[in-house]
């Protein structure tokens, strides 16, 4: 006779496995401006609604501060991770405040250089169509072969040696944004003196299209702003070299010979097309200053560091103008190469003076003596 199977259900064998258990993750439980709403935003735009500009610009470069809260997730061998503060000797409260005012982020390089470039172009075409060449006074033609053309060396080297370094170094990255465009400026400026100079080296008969490389390697005239640039270049700190480029070498030396001597002075020695370069650099300049003024200036109004960040800047002024002055005076003979004279040295430095005085008075600097 069987024995009967009990009907009660029998228990499972428990196993042992993990069970898995739901945390909020750190960097997921952060509250941020519209956490809460429908439309995620992780930044509070400067208007009701964020540009273009911002939403692909803003937190792009990571930082603990902001949206990082495991630390860098990379570093240097010698110990600092990511985009350390202390590459600069200029704190701040808040590095993020800083917003190009220009608005740049890759669209408006292309199409902004493109125009640039397109203009220059059908400006030479137009030139040559109209025989313009022939009509310019000899005198400005060797002006043209030796200076204008060495202007292109100070523009590569500020592109490539400062801006572009400081696009590495700035803690954020709407400031390095900034410098990239700045230094994409640069080169492509450098480029088209260099395509200018090659271009009306077929057309005027005698142009020495390698002048330009002499000049700026032996040239009296060129040696002291040559010394200059190649001192920026060797600047470590990157606000620093952004502050005496911009700020101090740019409206004593750059403004000087672009705005206060070539687009003074071509026009009366039958040149209608060097100045329309010159033209479009000097447009890059003021657009690129724009920005570099704007973050000067919220470091030295910054509630917690401001008066110590400008005596640091103060110190920066004293340090870097001497230089940039004499790179500026021993330009002087330039001025008298033409021969039909429109603007004196004097008056042009004048000029160039007052508006450094100006720059530095928005910060409120105290100009160095003899500047």
């Amino acid at each position: 006779m069987s024995t009967p199977t009990s009907d009660v259900p029998q228990a499972p064998v428990e196993r042992s496995v993990p069970k898995p258990v739901f945390t909020d993750a750190e960097a997921g439980a952060k509250e941020f401006p519209s956490s809460k709403s429908r439309s995620f935003n992780y930044f509070t735009p400067a208007k009701r609604r964020a540009t273009v500009y911002e939403d692909v610009t803003i937190d792009v470069q990571p930082d603990p501060e902001r949206h990082l809260s495991q630390g860098w997730v990379y570093g240097f061998a010698d110990g600092p991770g990511g985009y350390p503060k202390e590459w600069t000797a200029l704190k701040s409260t808040n590095w993020h405040v800083f917003l190009d005012p220009n608005e740049e982020w890759e669209q408006t390089i292309y199409r902004n250089n493109a125009s640039v470039v397109r203009h220059l172009q059908q400006n030479v075409a137009n030139a040559k169509a109209a025989g313009s060449f022939a009509a310019w006074n000899r005198s400005w033609v060797k002006v043209v072969e030796r200076h204008v053309g060495a202007w292109a060396h100070v523009e590569h080297g500020l592109g490539m040696h400062v801006h572009l370094p400081a696009n590495r170094d700035a803690p954020t990255n709407m400031i390095n944004n900034a410098f990239a465009v700045a230094a994409t400026h640069k080169l492509r400026f450098a480029q088209d003196l260099i395509l200018y100079n090659m271009e009306i080296s077929d057309i005027i008969e005698g142009f020495e299209g390698q002048a330009h490389k002499q000049a700026w390697q032996n040239d009296p005239e060129w040696q002291g702003v040559r010394r200059c640039v190649e001192g920026l270049t060797g600047i470590r700190d990157w606000a620093e070299a952004e502050f005496a480029t911009s700020l101090v070498f740019e409206p004593l030396v750059g403004e000087l010979f672009r705005s206060q001597f070539v687009m003074q002075t071509a026009a009366h020695q039958g040149d209608f097309t060097t100045p329309v370069l010159m033209g479009a650099g000097e447009a890059d300049n003021f657009r690129d200053q724009r920005g570099t003024r704007h973050l000067f200036r919220l470091l030295a109004e910054d509630a917690e560091h401001g008066e110590a960040n400008k005596a640091v800047m103060q110190g920066w002024l004293d340090a870097h103008t001497p230089a940039a002055v004499e790179a500026a005076r021993q330009l002087q003979p330039v001025w008298s190469q033409v021969t039909e004279k429109v603007v004196k040295f004097e008056d042009s430095y004048q000029r160039a003076s007052a508006r450094f005085a100006e720059l530095q008075g928005e910060l409120g600097l105290n100009v160095p003596q003899g500047a």
